[in-house]
């Protein structure tokens, strides 16, 4: 089975937030993917507002009708947003205030109360819960125990080194190579426990292949690369190509 694609239209808010105006439409965008054949629609509210509005929020969840992701850290505000306009589904990932993009997984082990606690509470409203970590097997298993129903893995490590021309050859393959069977026994760890299983983060047209063979992972969130290639072809034909990479797996 082909994994899905839920595209992470954050940085069309980041155009419209440099001039805090009302263009590009984060809506329009949403109805574009969707039309295109994105399964879902992905958003990160973070603590700073730099891009995603909690306005968008509200928007969003009244006109998306594949699947509202909405990622966010597992604080006591930004749970009651998520209770109050009820997405199909949250993330919870790390943040801190001046990183330029989330720098890896949510550290699970080192707060599992509170992130226990957060589950349970969205849980109860039936909101389905992912978490963003690290391909790492503990980080996983005490995700599966704080009630979280899907790990989102988080690929950073393997796009870094695929960006580099190193990594066509010599070390910097064999470096790739074995962050791809990381990813991949993380991926069958968290299978096993019964979790289901996404990835993202910095992957592109061109790195995607060989994760999207990884039968364990079924869906992929992906955002910058998609928006950058949007720049030239159009979000339709852009949102179509990442599809067309996937299933060519």
């Amino acid at each position: 089975m082909t994994a899905k694609l839920n595209v992470n239209i954050d940085h069309v808010a980041t155009i419209r937030e440099a001039r805090k105006t009302i263009e590009p439409s984060i809506i329009t965008a949403a109805v574009i993917c969707e039309q295109a054949g994105a399964h879902g629609i992905t958003v990160h509210l973070r603590g700073d507002r730099r891009h995603i509005q909690d306005r968008d929020i509200e928007l969003l969840r009244d006109v998306v009708t594949t699947y509202l992701n909405v990622e966010m850290a597992a604080t006591e505000e930004m749970l009651s947003i998520a209770l109050k306009t009820k997405p199909d589904a949250v993330s919870l990932v790390p943040e801190t205030p001046n990183e330029v993009t989330t720098e890896g997984g949510l550290n699970v082990i080192g707060n599992f109360e509170n992130i226990k606690n957060v589950i349970e509470k969205l849980k109860e409203a039936e909101i389905f819960v992912s978490i963003f970590i690290d391909p790492d097997l503990e980080q996983i298993e005490a995700a599966k125990n704080s009630g979280a129903q899907q790990i989102e893995l988080c690929t950073a490590e393997y796009a870094e080194l695929t960006l580099s021309s190193r990594a066509s050859h010599g070390e910097g393959l064999k470096r790739a190579e074995k962050e791809i069977e990381r990813i991949k026994q993380a991926a069958q760890h968290a299978t096993n426990l019964g979790l289901i299983v996404a990835a993202g983060h910095g992957l592109t047209y061109r790195n995607i292949s060989p994760l999207a063979k990884i039968s364990e992972i079924t869906e992929f969130n992906i955002g910058h690369n998609i928006i950058s290639r949007s720049v030239f072809v159009g979000l339709n034909q852009a949102v179509k190509e990442m599809i067309d990479a996937i299933s060519q797996k």
